[in-house]
């Protein structure tokens, strides 16, 4: 018998096979390059906790540093005290620091010698830390708004650990708050690249005021008006482009132009950075210096640069082309034009022929070339961390540098506690000094004695009892014959030649008897501060 039977239907009839069950899940669809689509909530938290590490890295590098105040530091300090004192009660200034400082002495003097004065020198030393870790957190950002998150990190990671960023960390002086200005100033034009072209104002004075803070600065405002251009161009167009960096270039060039004509601060501009004369430094001795202060970090920004601009994204996937890029030549000139950035200090202290303040202008070049040093990073890494032991060579490499020089930087100056304790009970308000860094006890006994009575080794007139005129070498040989000093200090380090000079001139004077040889060390070896008094 056939299936079915004599039933004619059933060849016609069919079985409805079961309907599946519903997957329990499904697999999301996978982006064709995650660090370069728009950041999630949660991606954007953990980039903000791998930041904060990198800050407190920073942070713990600078803070293990210890010395009693640098001469720059103590200057800038007394000298914010005085300018506090003219200001508040009209006090007479000692000096006229407008005349020859290289920053304006009613900026970060005087906030400094605010907190001096709540929290002493660890607490203006704790004033530039903090901006320090607000700059790189502002190279978090500009380089995340340029890149990406990835970059971003890599970027804050290296400027974090070099020699200039942990010195100045903890450093009083006006570097940090310039830094931040100009920081702050390519954060505004970065950020607002999508607004219309007179949003790039916004940056006007805070770059303006980075300039008051610090004259040099004025090195990198160019680069800041490219910027606006650039960052622009590939959203705006160029012709909005072109007016929001016009725009940008003259609101700053009134601003300076006000500035500088409604205040006595040209004569500073021109005495320290304009008109500034130049050392015997060589051009060798430079290139040296700076290969070896920022050298591994801007080759890594170079490295990048390159790689940049042969290939705009790093991803594996040639459909991710549709996510956009921009082109080769703009590619070219961002590169060109934060790497170059790095080598203007360099160019110009070569120019001026000195080392001077050198490792810290170095500084200001690598944080514009940072972010394309965060890309060769990456790129050494490679996509999806395919490398990761040659990322962390190069920052274990750049890390251990910025250690050591750190620690030789900060340990180049003598503890002057000894010698302040020593001369405190023989300096009033009545006396005349000479010391080799006047500047140090002028800060540390400055409820005692003011600026205008000591004398420095770094030139001198004098007129004798005679009525006679004498300046440089004579003078001081003419100064301590008389005995016109009540006390005298020298380290033998800050200027040699002069220490010499003066202390053949108290030998076998009757005016002068031996009150101590303190004996120091430093990162150069040992040294001993030579104290006389006045005995009659």
């Amino acid at each position: 018998m056939t299936p079915g039977g004599d039933d004619p239907t059933f060849a016609l009839r069919t079985v409805t096979p079961p309907v599946p069950a519903e997957p329990g899940y499904e697999i999301p669809e996978t982006p064709e390059a995650g660090w370069d689509m728009a950041a999630s909530g949660r991606r954007a938290w953990v980039g903000r906790g791998v930041l904060f590490v990198i800050m407190a890295i920073q942070a713990v590098l600078s803070l293990r540093l210890s010395n009693t105040a640098f001469q720059d530091e103590a200057l800038y300090l007394a000298a914010g005290h005085s300018e506090l004192a003219h200001l508040l009660h009209g006090t007479p200034l000692p000096k006229d620091y407008a005349a020859y400082f290289s920053g304006s002495p009613q900026l970060y003097p005087v906030l400094a010698a605010v907190v001096d004065g709540k929290a002493g020198l660890a607490g203006a030393r704790a004033l530039s830390l903090a901006l320090m870790l607000g700059t790189t957190g502002l190279l978090y950002a500009i380089t995340r708004r340029l890149f990406n998150e990835r970059t971003a990190l890599a970027a804050a990671g290296l400027f974090a650990v070099v020699q200039s960023t942990i010195v100045m960390g903890h450093y009083a002086t006006y570097d940090a708050m310039a830094l931040f200005l100009l920081a702050l100033a390519t954060w505004i034009v970065v950020r607002t690249d999508r607004l219309p072209a007179v949003a790039a104002l916004l940056a006007t004075p805070v770059a303006v005021l980075a300039v008051g803070v610090k004259y040099a600065s004025a090195l990198y405002l160019p680069t800041i008006v490219v910027l606006a251009l650039l960052t622009a161009w590939p959203k705006r167009g160029a012709g909005s482009a072109i007016l929001r960096a016009v725009l940008l270039a003259l609101g700053i060039g009134a601003l300076l132009a006000a500035g500088a004509y409604s205040t006595d601060l040209l004569a500073g501009v021109r005495q320290t950075t304009t008109d500034r004369a130049h050392g015997t430094d060589s051009a060798r001795r430079l290139l040296e210096q700076s290969a070896e202060w920022g050298g591994l970090m801007f080759l890594t920004a170079v490295g990048g640069a390159v790689s940049y601009v042969r290939r705009g994204r790093m991803n594996e996937s040639p459909l991710a082309r549709r996510l956009g890029n921009p082109g080769r030549c703009w590619r070219l000139l961002l590169g060109l034009l934060l790497c170059g950035t790095a080598l203007l200090a360099p160019a110009y202290q070569i120019h001026l022929a000195t080392v001077v303040s050198l490792y810290k202008h170095i500084g200001f070049g690598l944080f514009f070339a940072a972010p394309m040093a965060g890309v060769g990073l990456t790129r050494l890494v490679g996509a999806h961390f395919r490398h990761p032991q040659l990322g962390i060579l190069l920052w274990t490499a750049v890390l251990c540098l910025g250690i050591q020089q750190a620690d030789w930087r900060f340990g180049l100056w003598p503890d002057s506690t000894r010698m302040i304790r020593t001369i405190s009970p023989h300096v009033n308000s009545h006396g005349h000094y000479l010391s080799s860094t006047p500047e140090v006890p002028v800060y540390y006994l400055r409820a005692k004695t003011s600026h205008r009575q000591w004398q420095s080794v770094f030139g001198m007139e004098y007129s004798d009892k005679k009525g006679r005129y004498h300046a440089g070498d004579d003078a001081y040989r003419s100064a301590v014959r008389d005995g016109e000093f009540d006390l005298i200090v020298l380290d033998g380090l800050t200027n040699p030649r002069v220490d010499d000079i003066v202390a053949a001139a108290i030998k076998g004077n009757a005016h002068y008897r031996l009150l101590g040889d303190l004996p120091f060390t430093n990162s150069s070896g040992t040294g001993t501060y030579r104290i006389w008094i006045k005995t009659s």
